[in-house]
């Protein structure tokens, strides 16, 4: 595959460019129009919204309020000034940007490529399910919270008549409510909530938790709701693996006791909260750092979204996970810092006022955390037979015994004697995994042992897409 190389740094007067149309990339549009500027915005979906407020498909005739619930209003207010802008930006939807670099992009729509310039640059890309996997997990059936939450969303349809998830954060009990209420009146029936965090944990959190109230709320509606309709929900369980032979038939579990129970069901979600999508930020030569709340190598930013190479921002999920909420914030913020920038401004009264809301966020998002930690045994626990890279299918054994045989000290030696994390993934579901196994093999923090680093491209292109990718020198689109 040819590469193009990089062109000249871009016009001055190049447009600015934002990646992703979720909360972040809508409100940083949004600041930039209103400031008389006329960005433009790739997007990967056919509308905006992002994962969170994804859209249906036009004709569909389910409500908002069907489809997202309490967040029906703010979803409403995100597709509106969505719609809004259209008009007002250069929107570029069902685009890939799989390669990036200093001043320029690499764009893909359908199946040819062009190389995009840009001067200022947004990023915001969102996250993803935060996956540790078990025995069982490649069986059909399987999914995680988040793509359970985009057949709901996207397709109408459960992942399954009889469904059980397990996981921990606040997208387990928001699924397994939202699968509860869709599937009432189709005879779905959420078989259990198995959260690996303990009941301690959560009283603990409360008083960072009450930073935000309302959301507060919503988390102890979700679970007062399901324990109502008679929902099985139990807390510091341990999964074990998931049962059935050509599909998924159920789940074997330990609870805090240490009794080991099955519970059937032809749907299993899971999940351990979210991980943000930094690969551009990567590409794009961004600094990392490890974020212990995160558990991972984020991209350094300074609290307005500047990131280390000036010109590019960060804005929403894919710099750290903090919510809906603060997205839209982040999102609006990262763009005054562009206008500050481009003008040489000084921060204004909205974009303090931005910094506090975005400030109490973080602490809210501290208690989170301490509500719903990660299991940090999970890599002592795992057995080797375990497949870890599913692409490549690399068991957790085998990643121990090239710890044992090469004491390969960090994450990308390790992928390279074992070749996790090269399969069509890039590592984007087994990473993180393999990180922890690691780190627990070789007695290291895990701090440690590094990270994945990002490869074009991210995501997997199409043959045919090949022909049409450039050849060094390709000039660059200038819009």
């Amino acid at each position: 595959m040819n590469t193009p190389q990089a062109p000249d740094k871009a016009p001055a007067d190049t447009p600015a460019v934002i990646v992703g149309a979720g909360p972040a990339g809508i409100r940083a549009a949004q600041t930039l129009v209103a400031h008389g500027l006329r960005p433009i915005l790739i997007d990967e979906a056919a509308r905006g919204g992002g994962q969170i407020y994804r859209q249906p498909p036009p004709g569909f005739s389910r409500p908002p309020e069907a489809l997202y619930g309490f967040e029906a209003g703010r979803a409403r207010a995100v597709h509106e000034a969505w719609l809004a802008l259209l008009p007002q930006v250069d929107y570029r939807p069902e685009q890939l940007v799989w390669n990036a670099g200093p001043g320029w992009l690499d764009v893909l729509q359908g199946e040819r490529s062009q190389r995009l310039a840009w001067s200022q640059l947004i990023v915001a890309t969102g996250a993803t399910d935060r996956v540790l996997p078990l025995p069982g997990w490649t069986l059909p059936g399987v999914y995680t919270l988040g793509g359970a939450q985009v057949a709901l969303k996207y397709q109408g349809c459960t992942i399954g008549q009889r469904v059980l998830l397990t996981g921990t954060g606040p997208l387990l009990y928001l699924v397994a409510y939202q699968i509860a209420q869709a599937g009432r009146a189709h005879g779905v029936q959420v078989a259990g909530v198995l959260d690996t965090a303990g009941w301690a944990g959560k009283i603990a959190a409360l008083p960072a938790l009450l930073n935000q109230p309302a959301t507060l709320a919503k988390g102890q509606y979700f679970l007062a709701w399901l324990l109502a309709h008679g929902v099985p929900v139990h807390w510091g369980v341990q999964p074990l693996q998931v049962l059935g032979s050509q599909r998924v038939e159920g789940l074997r579990w330990r609870d805090r006791q240490g009794r080991e129970h099955s519970t059937a069901a032809d749907g299993l979600a899971l999940g351990y909260a979210l991980r943000s999508e930094t690969q551009l930020a990567d590409l794009l030569d961004c600094r990392f750092e490890f974020n212990a709340l995160n558990r991972a190598h984020l991209p350094v930013r300074d609290a307005a979204g500047r990131s280390s190479v000036a010109g590019v921002y960060l804005a929403g999920d894919g710099a750290g996970i903090q919510g809906a909420d603060a997205a839209e914030w982040a999102g609006e913020r990262a763009a005054l810092a562009l206008l500050e920038d481009r003008q040489g401004l000084a921060p204004g009264p909205r974009s303090r006022a931005l910094d506090a809301k975005l400030a109490g966020i973080a602490r809210f998002r501290q208690g989170l955390e301490t509500a719903f930690p990660f299991p940090t045994d999970w890599a002592a626990q795992a057995p080797d037979e375990l497949v870890v890279c599913r692409c490549e299918n690399i068991t957790a054994g085998e990643l121990r015994q090239q710890v044992k045989d090469t004491g390969a000290p960090e994450l990308n030696r390790l992928k390279a004697l074992s070749r996790v994390g090269m399969g069509r993934c890039q590592g984007r579901m087994c990473g993180l995994a393999a990180a922890e196994i690691l780190a627990h093999a070789s007695g290291q923090p895990i701090e440690q042992v590094g990270r994945l680093r990002a490869q074009a491209p991210i995501k997997p292109l199409p043959l045919m897409a090949q022909a049409s990718l450039g050849t060094p020198g390709t000039a660059p689109e200038n819009d």
